[in-house]
């Protein structure tokens, strides 16, 4: 089979939104490479080690590539994209004087090439991201995520879903309750119970997600503490206020909510966020470019928040905020 392969030279400010535009586009599969050059700052604290190669992506520049079905109206996907891409300089994320490439590829060509420089990740103190495919050996107190993203987000070498499981890994000390927003491959869900959260409803709109979210729970084992549902945060309220007949794994308000999704639908839900956390709960919000830091802190502490910290990498920053016990 052949796949029209769609290649988008932009920022690397702007990837996740091109992704994400990509995948609504009905992309099978979506690669993202950034900036290879000795110059770019990578995190060795806990004995992390990079085997992508260097290429001369510029500073702060990123290739995307989009795979469609043999087919496809190319002109159309591309004329969508320009517009969406566009639009993007009205939420101050800027994709540069973007570029599109196209070629006709064989599947084997670009579905399995990505897996040779996805390594195991060690991301956190007690976490290592491992691919189903790598042989491993887990030192002592190492907590293990085998992982096959598939086609959805999330592989723990982005700096907000690293930044998410650092976090997490802080943050959950045994037993809680979580509900993970936007969960793509799942990774946070799954990270979330390695750490010692009792059950987490995880949570995408994206039957891709859904899916890759369903089938990595099963790699580890963990069907019955991580539950995958096709809905969102609001959906999950309506249906535990209405006593709807679907059994939930977890019981709202819940311990802890975890979103690694872009600023702009973080500040869509807050209110549905402050309302599915007992008092006390946390919220770990990440995917906020740095521009949008400030706006998002703004809008919890407007809906009752008190932001705890702020947990940065690259541009890149996740905030954790607390509901406070009233009385």
């Amino acid at each position: 089979m052949k796949w029209h392969e769609l290649t988008i030279s932009t920022t690397e400010e702007s990837i996740e939104m091109i992704t994400n535009f990509l995948h609504e586009m009905d992309a099978d599969g979506v690669s993202v490479e950034e900036s290879g050059t000795l110059n770019k700052p990578r995190d060795t604290s806990l004995g992390q080690w990079y085997e992508v190669p260097l290429n001369d992506i510029p500073e702060g520049h990123a290739v995307i590539k989009g795979y469609f079905l043999e087919g496809t109206d190319m002109e159309d996907v591309k004329n969508v994209l320009r517009t969406r891409i566009d639009e993007l300089r009205s939420y101050d994320i800027e994709p540069g004087s973007y570029t599109f490439a196209e070629a006709l590829v064989d599947e084997e060509d670009w579905a399995n090439a990505w897996k040779q420089y996805f390594k195991p990740l060690r991301v956190s103190e007690r976490l290592t991201i491992k691919p189903t495919w790598e042989e491993y050996e887990a030192g002592p107190d190492e907590r293990i995520i085998e992982l096959d993203p598939g086609m959805a987000f999330g592989t723990g070498t982005h700096p907000t879903t690293a930044l998410c499981l650092r976090t997490l890994d802080s943050v959950i000390k045994g037993g809680e309750q979580v509900i993970d927003v936007g969960t793509g491959s799942g990774i946070l869900a799954i990270g979330a119970v390695r750490l010692g959260a009792s059950s987490v409803l995880a949570l995408d709109l994206d039957p891709v997600a859904v899916s890759s979210a369903k089938e990595n729970t099963r790699l580890n084992g963990l069907e019955a503490a991580v539950q995958v549902h096709l809905s969102d945060l609001l959906g999950v309220l309506r249906s535990s206020e209405a006593g709807s007949g679907t059994a939930l794994n977890v019981q709202v308000p819940v311990d802890l909510v975890v979103a690694n999704i872009l600023a702009e639908i973080i500040l869509l839900f807050i209110g549905d966020v402050y309302e599915a956390l007992k008092p006390g709960g946390t919220y770990i919000a990440s995917g906020i470019y740095e521009n949008k830091e400030d706006a998002v802190a703004e809008a919890l502490e407007s809906a009752g928040f008190v932001i705890e910290s702020r947990e940065r990498e690259d541009k890149w920053t996740a905030i954790v905020a607390r509901k406070p016990v009233v009385g």
